[in-house]
């Protein structure tokens, strides 16, 4: 945090040249967000930032954003208007190159701030997403944290082997090969682009190099008897690793532990077997987070079934959410709670009592009489037989639904063993790749349980969550829990990493005077606005304009910004 702003203050820089190809933006309203915190304290060692030279080239932070255009390039005057609103996409790419808004291109810790063809001419389209003139300033900017919730339940399972991909079959010594069957995968335009048979025999074996050569796809046949076999395999025939790896049996949890490390990123692991495994394994969460990957299984014959999973979106039975107090989990649980169709039972767990009280007056209103039971436990305060206790009566036969919002491996294994058959593990918290969780692989073959993850959201996620605040059917609004002026950045970074507020703070680089404030501080500093929040003193579009009309400055001076 040193070297962040100056003398942890923002600096007034002069505004940079317009290019014919650039907007100018305001910055309207910005998210503080914990991704924040870890930019700054990685410096550049941020995998985002790429190692960049940060004190010759400083990174202006701040990815949730709403914006205003300003002023637009000579060759952007017919798809740009000055007075058009925008949120951002944050993660962008361009010409195959990932830079993210607010990383390793400059974002939204400032008044104002050019956007490039790196955001406007992405290879997935436009990253600026447009924006109704209605919408307030802050429950657009939230937008971009409320999209990531709600990419975590939008995950759809791959329906089989990937078309043009690289499939490794593993036979184990206790594999059923004269029974298994492949129904669907192996047809003419889809088909995998290669395959790797490893120790297959018996019928499946030999139909599945006849149907490769009736089809021309590459197919190697090996011997791999250990995780040596199964790494040479991966350097040679998939050096980005296996798009699907087909385990048939089960009784070498050895070799599969090690053939796992080597899916591709979105690549699937497919146990067909009806015996257990032992003893449980070590699985890389991390991975199954950033990279997707998934584990699926059957008893077969057909390993194609094995493939048809429950997609990620709540079921209707009991949902646990664990670390529900911060700003992310306050979002999933409010969701949850609203959600028609939803789970009937949630339970709530954190550390923080006070949390806990936010969340659950937050949640009443939402749930209604539509959720027929809901738990708010702090397992600091309870012994682990009563924390268990509680938990089996919320759901007796297993939740439906867990998802863990704490970046502990241990929660996550806690978890997983009170799942019940068909549920899913929502592993939503941000663990580096390479951290390993002891996780028991059988559930996913013999109770068809399903570990999800994900990292960030997509252009269609945004768009999505967008057009259901503007519908009214969302209210990031409802997120907010202190605000401040640009001055109140480095405070308000200070506060995210602490946890001193349940929900999201919200900065104005405009208006002046404003130091980060709680909602229930505005009742002595600024009670006009206090006077118009909503019930439980909700942030609302009203408080903000009211915030607008007393803070701005008559005559605005451009120019400010964070930056280290």
């Amino acid at each position: 945090m040193d070297a962040f702003g100056r003398d942890g203050k923002p600096e007034r820089v002069a505004l940079p040249a317009l290019g014919p190809r650039e907007v100018l933006t305001r910055v309207d309203a910005l998210g503080v967000c914990f991704s924040d915190t870890k930019l700054i304290g990685l410096g550049a060692e941020h995998a985002r930032v790429y190692g960049r030279d940060l004190a010759a080239d400083p990174v202006v932070p701040g990815h949730e954003v709403s914006l205003t255009i300003i002023a637009v390039g000579s060759q952007l005057s017919e798809r740009f208007r000055v007075g058009e609103r925008y949120i951002v996409q944050a993660d962008a790419i361009y010409h195959g190159e990932a830079r993210a808004y607010g990383y390793a291109l400059a974002g939204g810790m400032t008044q104002y701030g050019i956007v490039g063809e790196r955001i406007i001419d992405g290879d997935e389209g436009c990253y600026l997403i447009p924006v109704r003139s209605d919408i307030g300033y802050a429950e657009a900017a939230l937008t971009e944290p409320w999209a990531c919730v709600e990419a975590s339940y939008r995950i759809k399972p791959r329906g089989g082997v990937k078309p043009g991909g690289v499939a490794l079959f593993v036979g184990l010594a206790d594999g059923r090969f004269d029974e298994y069957v492949l129904s669907r995968g192996l047809e003419a335009g889809a088909a995998p682009a290669r395959i790797v048979a490893a120790n297959l025999a018996g019928k499946f074996g030999d139909w599945l190099r006849g149907r490769a050569r009736e089809l021309s796809i590459p197919i190697v046949a090996a011997q791999a008897p250990d995780a040596e076999a199964i790494a040479a395999l991966k350097a040679a025939h998939a050096p980005h690793g296996f798009d699907d790896i087909v385990v048939l049996g089960s009784n070498d949890a050895d070799l599969i532990e090690a053939a796992a490390k080597y899916l591709a990123i979105g690549g699937v692991m497919n146990i067909v077997s009806t015996t257990p495994l032992s003893p449980a394994l070590r699985i890389d969460v991390g991975r199954i987070h950033y990279d997707g990957t998934d584990y699926v299984g059957g008893p077969g014959p057909d390993i194609a079934d094995s493939y048809a999973v429950r997609e990620s979106e709540l079921a209707r039975g009991p949902a646990w959410f664990i670390g529900a107090g911060g700003p992310l989990g306050q979002m999933h649980v409010q969701r949850a709670a609203a959600r028609p169709g939803g789970p009937e039972v949630i339970v709530a767990t954190d550390v923080d009592d006070v949390r806990l009280a936010s969340l659950e007056a937050k949640c009443r209103a939402g749930a209604g009489e539509r959720c027929g039971l809901m738990m708010m436990l702090n397992p600091k305060r309870l012994s682990p037989d009563a924390l268990d206790a509680e938990l089996r009566r919320a759901a007796p036969d297993g939740f439906s639904d867990i998802v863990v919002l704490a970046p502990v491996p241990a929660l996550i294994e806690q978890a997983a063993a009170y799942l019940s058959a068909n549920g899913s593990l929502n592993i939503f918290a941000g663990l580096a790749r390479g951290t390993m969780a002891t996780l028991n692989l059988s559930d996913v073959y013999l109770r068809k349980v399903r570990w999800v993850g994900s990292s960030g959201s997509r252009i269609a996620d945004l768009e999505y969550t967008l057009r259901l605040t503007e519908a009214g059917k969302l209210s990031p609004n409802s997120s907010v829990a202190a605000i401040g002026d640009i001055t109140a950045v480095r405070d308000g970074l200070d506060a995210v990493k602490s946890g001193a507020f349940a929900g999201k703070v919200v900065i104005y680089p405009h208006i002046e005077r404003v130091p980060l404030t709680s909602l229930g501080e505005l009742r002595e500093r600024l009670p006009e606005v206090y006077a118009k929040l909503g019930p439980g003193e909700t942030w609302t579009r009203e408080a903000e304009g009211e915030l607008l009309r007393l803070q701005l400055p008559p005559n605005p001076q451009p120019g400010l910004r964070m930056c280290g």
